[in-house]
């Protein structure tokens, strides 16, 4: 069964690049010494003083702008409160990108639209109706409250965790008190409390270092806050955003439209077309031979009959390349067998699926495994290749395997790129693992409802 390896996620079936570190200590004991805990310590320092300079100009800006409505003065300045704000914002994703390695896009620039003027009114105007902007702005307020937060939490529980943890190191450095060297906890003229015996260091270091090992923890889940405050508020939008995606699959929808017509007019002019035109002329010349010559007439008409068989061929292999009947009638598992079977290597055919897609994503995933099956015929020199077919989730996944050559590469301009192009336009992927001198396994995932 295709299920008993197939993937389960995408991370599980991409292929793998430079192979895991190995570390000796597990991830617990190893958190409180690792470079991502210190950086989101960092972040977690810096927050307070970037969060308070953000907050005094966000709400001074805003108060003077607000006041100053009542005359002219006051759009101005809330125009100049967002661009500072904007600014500021930029900062900020690139102190995320740094330290917390969150790579968020920076929004659309504000642009005044055209037709109205232009000058500093079209682009306050613009400012000030941009939704990006007051996001910024939004930030600035909410993000001091929590960075206050924030910077007290990890920075107490962090010092205390490595103080505690450390002390025995240390403990000399305090004065003597009444002649006992230690850490008072407790104390006024009748009673003292000293850490200074063995048992009472070791129960110190001891939450100490209980202390330190939650705390990286913490910290992350600190620093998780500020990641999605920085991509929900000084990140793109994510409606326009998706605008930008279907424009963009929408071209290459409308590009991959008009490719095929061409191949298909390009198929029928050379192909089918010719053939019927040079079979016309042929019956043409046997008609004027069959009453003086009946024995070559009857030869031009064998002929021509041959050439109706080829062309009722070629129109039969156009049709199945703009959509197949099989497929319609009896979907994926039929319709891939038939293409196996016309592959120069043997394929195995496998589809595990509990029903049928949606018709568009069938279609998408048998040109698909068909192309791929084409280049198998054509580049990979193998003697035996793969096709296997199953759900996940809600998602279609195909999957073409082949012991040749390997070298295939998605990012090289090749046929494999376009066919990568096609499944985008569908919120799909595909990812090719095919090292130098194989084997190569190509892998799409399509949405299971188009």
């Amino acid at each position: 069964m295709a299920t008993e390896y197939a993937p389960q996620t995408r991370d599980q079936w991409k292929p793998a690049g430079r192979p895991p570190k190995r570390h000796f200590l597990p991830p617990a004991l190893r958190a409180p010494i690792e470079a991502r805990t210190w950086r989101e310590f960092g972040y977690l320092l810096l927050s307070l003083p970037v969060s308070v300079l953000l907050f005094v100009f966000a709400v001074t800006m805003t108060s003077l702008g607000l006041g100053l409505l009542i005359t002219f003065l006051g759009v101005p300045v809330l125009a100049a409160c967002l661009a500072g704000c904007r600014g500021l914002g930029a900062m900020e994703r690139a102190r995320a990108r740094g330290l917390l390695k969150l790579d968020v896009a920076d929004p659309a620039p504000v642009r005044a639209k055209t037709g109205g003027g232009g000058g500093p009114m079209a682009w306050m105007g613009a400012m000030l109706k941009s939704g990006t902007s007051w996001r910024h702005l939004l930030y600035a307020v909410l993000h001091m409250p929590w960075a206050v937060f924030a910077f007290s939490v990890s920075l107490v529980l962090w010092s205390y965790g490595w103080a505690m943890l450390t002390y025995p190191l240390w403990k000399w450095v305090f004065p003597v008190y009444a002649g006992v060297d230690g850490l008072q906890l407790y104390g006024d003229n009748t009673h003292n409390i000293y850490l200074d015996s063995p048992v009472e260091l070791a129960a110190t270091s001891a939450f100490g270092l209980l202390i330190t090992l939650a705390t990286p923890w913490l910290i992350r889940g600190l620093t998780t806050v500020d990641r999605v405050m920085v991509a929900g508020l000084l990140g793109p939008s994510r409606l326009a955003t998706r605008v930008s995606e279907l424009e963009s699959d929408r071209g290459v929808v409308v590009d991959t439209a008009a490719a095929d017509l061409r191949r298909i007019e390009r198929d029928l002019h050379d192909g089918a077309q010719a053939r019927l035109v040079a079979l016309a002329m042929d019956l043409g010349l046997a008609k004027e031979k069959l009453t003086h010559d009946p024995e070559a007439a009857a030869r031009m008409v064998g002929e021509a009959h041959g050439e109706v068989k080829i062309a009722l061929q070629e129109l039969r292999d156009l049709a199945r390349g703009i959509h197949p009947a099989v497929l319609t009638d009896r979907g994926l598992d039929a319709a891939l067998s038939a293409v196996a079977s016309r592959c120069t290597v043997p394929v195995r055919v496998e589809v595990d699926l509990p029903a049928r897609p949606a018709p568009a994503i069938e279609g998408i995933a048998y040109f698909t495994a068909s192309e791929l099956l084409q280049n198998v015929s054509k580049h990979a020199r193998a003697s035996r290749a793969t096709v296997e077919v199953w759900q996940t989730a809600d998602r279609l996944m195909l999957q073409v395997s082949d012991d040749g050559q390997g070298g295939a590469d998605t990012a090289a301009g090749s046929g494999l790129a376009g066919l990568a192009e096609r499944l985008d336009a569908v919120d799909g992927i595909l990812v090719a693992d095919s090292p130098a001198g194989g084997p190569t396994t190509v892998t799409a995932e399509l949405p299971w409802r188009g």
